[in-house]
């Protein structure tokens, strides 16, 4: 192969993984963002190495939100998501923020400790995740809660058994607030 074949080749491959990194920027704004206060401090100097690696240490579990007078703001965790404890009748789960998802979306095991049970012919429904389709099951949630917000009659879906890794706080809950809001690191959500 000649030189310019393969500096073709290279430029290509070059392209490719730049707009692939642009496509996954503009698609996952929180990873980015999250993956940049580690390496920034709030001067916008960038941190040593020691500093940064502080800065990625992430807790064993969901953040606490910080609450008042109807609002909850949700600092990004791993990666730039937005985990927390929600409260879903009355008992407490751990839920991921997704404003890709268009419904509350329980894992399987999720649902049993909140007390929901699904038949296997409650699967009526395709759905797309991110590990692929799934078969899931419509319900209704009566009340879920984070912090100073509770919203009711929440429409949401079941997911099959083992096709689903946690429990996404989707559209239906978010779709019923009346701000939400991303600033900084922070996912601001006010009822």
């Amino acid at each position: 192969m000649s030189s310019a074949t393969t500096s073709l080749f290279a430029s290509i491959a070059l392209a490719t993984a730049g707009a692939a990194g642009f496509a996954y920027t503009l698609t996952h704004p929180g990873v980015v963002a999250g993956f940049a206060s580690r390496l920034f401090d709030d001067t916008g100097s960038l941190r040593s190495a020691s500093q940064a690696d502080n800065a990625a240490l992430v807790p064993d579990r969901p953040e606490t939100p910080t609450s008042g007078a109807g609002t909850v703001s949700l600092p990004a965790g791993a990666y730039g998501h937005f985990e927390t404890e929600a409260e879903i009748n009355g008992r407490t789960i751990d839920v991921m923020v997704d404003t890709g998802a268009s419904l509350v979306a329980l894992t399987y095991d999720d649902a049993q400790r909140l007390g929901i049970y699904v038949k296997p012919s409650d699967f009526t429904h395709i759905a797309q995740t991110a590990n692929g389709t799934a078969r899931v099951a419509p319900v209704t949630i009566s009340r879920i809660s984070i912090g100073d917000i509770t919203v009711r009659n929440v429409p949401a879906v079941v997911s099959e058994r083992g096709k689903s890794e946690r429990t996404l706080l989707g559209m239906s809950f978010l779709g019923r607030l009346s701000r939400v809001e991303m600033r900084g690191g922070t996912l601001v959500l006010q009822e």
